[in-house]
């Protein structure tokens, strides 16, 4: 099983970051943190890398629902989608998912969560 669903893009980053905007909030998540982590590498330790952004997405319904069942479930918060630019100019997008990580946890409670996160972040890559 994969730990995350991905797509390639022929859209620039920028485009792509604004249709994953979009369609996060179509499923009723939106976008927390966002990370630039090629700007992050140059400053940090004067290295180039390819754009690559980390948004970090929460569904507020969903989120309180796990941690009415396991109050350790933040560590697993927010849902991670990466935006990456590839040597060939095109964009891929990658999210999290949610089932695998919840492999983790030893509660059953959270499948049911777990699955239906993962059919809406599935959505959401398959959208853009």
């Amino acid at each position: 099983m994969n730990y995350y669903f991905t797509k390639t893009v022929d859209d620039p980053m920028d485009v792509s970051i604004a249709k994953i905007t979009q369609e996060l909030k179509k499923q009723g998540f939106g976008i927390l943190t966002e990370i630039d982590v090629a700007a992050t590498l140059a400053q940090k330790l004067n290295v180039r890398i390819n754009n690559y952004r980390i948004l970090g997405a929460c569904n507020p319904h969903f989120a309180y629902e796990a941690l009415q069942l396991e109050n350790k479930i933040g560590v697993m918060l927010p849902c991670n989608i990466i935006v990456q630019e590839r040597e060939d100019g095109r964009t891929e997008i990658s999210a999290v998912d949610p089932v695998a990580s919840m492999m983790a946890i030893p509660n059953d409670s959270l499948a049911n969560i777990a699955g239906q996160v993962r059919e809406k972040l599935s959505s959401v890559i398959e959208n853009c």
